[in-house]
């Protein structure tokens, strides 16, 4: 009556049983995720950079394109040229934001290294936008 199934199912149902798809262990899926979000803060902090000099930035830009590197296999992130004029308090809550996400997964996956790091840039974005609204051109 009905015609027997000829194909394997594409979907694994049996306890055991192997796919033919790779799979990604919790580790690799974290250092993807994060060096997502660090390769993000970096685009904002380059956005910064570009409406005011600061040693603080450019420090910080160099650190975060280390550590996106390293979670790469030493593969360096793009970086493509800042747009022109940007809202500085909106940027810096952005990257506010931005590093907390990747504080909480480095925090997750005990990457010591790049929690200082996000943490020192949320502390730097929140004292940024504590100060007086004409700082934050330099800030």
């Amino acid at each position: 009556m009905y015609e027997p199934i000829r194909t394997k199912s594409v979907h694994s149902t049996m306890a055991g049983t192997t796919s033919d798809f790779p799979h990604r262990s919790r580790e690799e899926e974290l250092d993807i995720q994060l060096a997502g979000h660090l390769a993000a803060l970096l685009a904002v902090t380059d956005e910064l950079r570009a409406l005011g000099p600061s040693a603080d930035l450019d420090t910080a830009a160099e650190r975060l394109a280390a550590q996106v590197a390293r979670l790469r296999g030493g593969r360096t992130p793009l970086r493509a040229a800042p747009a022109a004029a940007g809202d500085p308090v909106a940027l810096h809550r952005r990257a506010h934001a931005l590093a907390g996400r990747a504080l909480v997964v480095a925090a997750s996956r005990a990457d010591t290294a790049v929690a200082i790091l996000s943490a020192e840039r949320m502390d730097a974005h929140a004292a940024a936008l504590s100060a007086d609204p004409k700082e934050l051109s330099t800030a």
